[in-house]
C-alpha cells in the first residue's frame, strides 16, 4: 500500500543561521510513500535558505557558517542590496552557493544517509523566517 509522495512543511527559524534537522520528517515521508527503491528531493522554497546535508552537531554547524561568512560576508557590497534596501544580498548568494535543496537515495523503502549525515534547513535571511520545505519521494 502506498501513501502521500509529497509533503509540504514549514519550520520557524531564526534570523541568519536559523536551522533545524528535518531527517525524521523526511525519513517519515518516505517510509509513508511506500516507495522500494528510488530517491527523495527535499528543497526550500524561496531564495534566501537551504537545505542540504550535514553532521548535525554544533562543531561542524560553526564550520559552516564561519565558510558562509567568509564566501559572502554579511558586511560586504551588494548590488541586491543598493537596489531593493532590504539588506539581505548575502543571503541571496549564499542559497545560489548551496543550492535550494538536496536528492537523497531512497532503497528497500528507506532514506539512506551516512552514519553521522543528517538532513537540515537553513534560513539564511536577515530576519527570522517561517521556511517552506517540500519534499516528493520518486520511484517504484
Amino acid at each position: 500500500m502506498s501513501g502521500p509522495r509529497s509533503r509540504r512543511w514549514t519550520f520557524p527559524l531564526a534570523a541568519e543561521f536559523g536551522h533545524r534537522d528535518i531527517t525524521d520528517e523526511v525519513a517519515a515521508l518516505v517510509e509513508e510513500s511506500g516507495v522500494g527503491t528510488g530517491s527523495v528531493v527535499v528543497s526550500l522554497v524561496g531564495s534566501t535558505g537551504t537545505v542540504t546535508t550535514i553532521e548535525y552537531e554544533a562543531g561542524a554547524l560553526e564550520d559552516l557558517r564561519r565558510a558562509l561568512d567568509q564566501l559572502a560576508s554579511t558586511t560586504d557590497h551588494y548590488a541586491h542590496n543598493a537596489a531593493y534596501n532590504d539588506g539581505n544580498g548575502f543571503s541571496h548568494v549564499r542559497s545560489a552557493l548551496l543550492g535550494p535543496g538536496v536528492a537523497l537515495p531512497v532503497v528497500d523503502g528507506r532514506l539512506v544517509v551516512g552514519r553521522w549525515q543528517r538532513v537540515a534547513v537553513f534560513n539564511l535571511d536577515n530576519r527570522p523566517r517561517d521556511r517552506e520545505v517540500m519534499g516528493v519521494v520518486v520511484g517504484d
